[in-house]
């Protein structure tokens, strides 16, 4: 206590309150704290509040972000919203401020260009990509629609703004299965992940007898996440639930529930499948930072959480955060802002609005 009263006392702007909120909730995320880097983050956090306000911007936050980024301003943070793909593109719909900070990766930042043509969309590092959506182009999907006419095409929203304008509809995790029960067709294409690809196979033809054909993208995270170290982990830890992610390997998800303990699922089901549960262990097949968000929500609780990092999230911090909100209408703006052309951007948000149709 007394070593907090010494940080607090050394932090300007934010109430004693809100100080208070947000180290109980970062060392709660983190286990410990290190007091320099706290002052050091606090002064980083006065400073990109400030600017929100003066930029009329508002901050997004992915659940894989690191910990300091993912807590909420009324809690003395930054982010004006916390959420999966699916809750971030929801959330960009209904922006009010003139400039959106995205504190994801570039695709979730042009999903909310495409979706908000008349607002500024800034990502902190333009280096912030993704395996998986580097692992489709727009020609692979024209390929697919060739080899398989007449056969709507699927897509992940982890895809970049070129690929999504050559599909039928866009899908993320939470919201997949219910898109693809959605069409009569007996057949659909699935892009581009083939683990989640083939885990959702599996569920729709059990439930529907469709055929899902499924592309060979992986995320460079989730493949980590193997059968035998799913097993290893459930065998050092018998009393734990396990949860795993749609992207993880098909056989991880499959010796995960072979015990009928855990949920196969994306990071919102995850995160309610833990409120509802009586179990006081959990083993997380998935980014090691949703780790920190599960221990910020549940503190009563133990995740097991193999720390697999994704290399692209983790390019985004405090520092380039504040970089991207200063940069805001002056010549460094165009480092940061997200363009997707317009002839694209139009062809893209037809099957991001049918997807938010299911949301």
């Amino acid at each position: 206590m007394f070593l907090c009263i010494l940080i607090l006392s050394q932090m300007p702007a934010l109430s004693i309150a809100q100080k208070e909120r947000f180290i109980e909730r970062f060392m709660q995320m983190n286990s410990f704290v290190v007091p320099n880097s706290i002052n050091q983050t606090m002064e980083l956090i006065n400073h990109i509040r400030e600017l929100k306000k003066e930029k009329d911007a508002i901050l997004l936050s992915h659940y894989y972000m690191p910990a300091e980024l993912q807590i909420l301003e009324e809690e003395g943070g930054v982010a004006d919203f916390v959420g999966d793909s699916l809750g971030l593109s929801l959330e960009a719909v209904k922006a009010s401020g003139k400039n959106i900070i995205f504190c994801g990766v570039r695709f979730m930042a042009e999903t909310a260009a495409i979706l908000n043509p008349s607002k500024k969309v800034l990502i902190p590092d333009m280096e912030a990509g993704c395996s998986l959506a580097s692992g489709i182009s727009a020609q692979d999907v024209i390929g697919l629609k060739q080899k398989y006419p007449g056969v709507p095409v699927i897509a992940y929203i982890n895809t970049y703004a070129e690929t999504k304008a050559e599909c039928d509809i866009i899908c993320t995790s939470r919201n997949a299965l219910k898109i693809a029960q959605s069409f009569p067709n007996d057949r659909l294409i699935f892009v581009p992940d083939e683990f989640m690809g083939k885990n959702l196979r599996e569920v729709i033809y059990k439930e529907t007898g469709k055929e899902l054909i499924v592309w060979n993208a992986k995320c460079e995270v989730h493949e980590q996440f193997t059968k035998t170290t799913i097993h290893q982990l459930m065998e050092s830890n018998p009393e734990a639930e396990v949860l795993v992610h749609w992207e993880v390997p098909d056989e991880a998800v499959k010796e995960s529930l072979s015990k009928g303990k855990g949920i196969v699922g994306s990071t919102s089901d995850i995160i309610s499948y833990v409120s509802k549960s009586d179990a006081t262990e959990f083993i997380l097949g998935s980014e090691c930072d949703l780790g920190a968000t599960l221990r910020g929500l549940y503190k009563d609780k133990i995740f097991i959480t193999p720390c697999v990092k994704c290399p692209y999230m983790k390019k985004i911090n405090l520092q380039n955060t504040l970089d991207a909100l200063m940069a805001i209408g002056t010549k460094d703006e165009e480092r940061y802002l997200v363009k997707v052309p317009e002839p694209t951007r139009t062809r893209a948000e037809l099957p991001l609005r049918r997807m938010l149709e299911f949301s």
